[in-house]
């Protein structure tokens, strides 16, 4: 059925598929959900300058970021605050399907969110997301920990065009 969210089964036969839904993922048996694929971590950064948003995308201006090294044990500890993720997992979404990112359910109960815009139909790349500490003792992650399900939605009629902004192909 059109317009519906994509199942275990969907799911898995679209990563079987050329290209794949997704590649470079560490367990398909632990990260394939019932309803959507848990995304991994692969590399934390830190914002070092303020963005800004224009009104035309020619004044958009990103933040500057430095990247945080996960301890010899795999570890980071985070400090309350913002973090841009990047996961580990590559994302090939045909024309006839976008996604959605959700936060675990674990980083909830902790005082943790993430945070995440759409995946247009047409996007193909190694995503990035806000990661928000709120707890006041911080939070600490492992080099690969599942933070975020992607939620993949099968769309009733194709894009005609597929995503083609400034993120396509992104940290391939």
């Amino acid at each position: 059925m059109s317009g519906t969210p994509l199942d275990h089964d969907s799911i898995s036969r679209m990563i079987d598929g050329s290209p794949p839904l997704l590649e470079g993922f560490l367990s398909l048996e632990t990260q394939l959900q019932p309803n959507g694929f848990d995304m991994s971590i692969r590399e934390v950064f830190r914002f070092t300058s303020p963005g800004s948003m224009g009104a035309a995308d020619v004044d958009r201006v990103l933040s500057e970021t430095e990247i945080l090294e996960f301890e010899p044990d795999g570890w980071l500890q985070l400090e309350p605050g913002p973090y841009l993720v990047t996961f580990n997992e590559i994302v090939n979404l045909p024309l006839d399907v976008m996604a959605l990112g959700q936060s675990r359910s674990s980083l909830l109960r902790s005082g943790v969110g993430v945070q995440t815009a759409v995946w247009d139909a047409g996007y193909r790349g190694r995503s990035q997301a806000l990661v928000a500490i709120y707890h006041p003792d911080g939070y600490r992650v492992q080099r690969d920990a599942r933070l975020m399900q992607l939620i993949f939605f099968q769309m009733e009629i194709s894009a005609s065009q597929g995503y083609q902004g400034r993120y396509q192909s992104e940290g391939l």
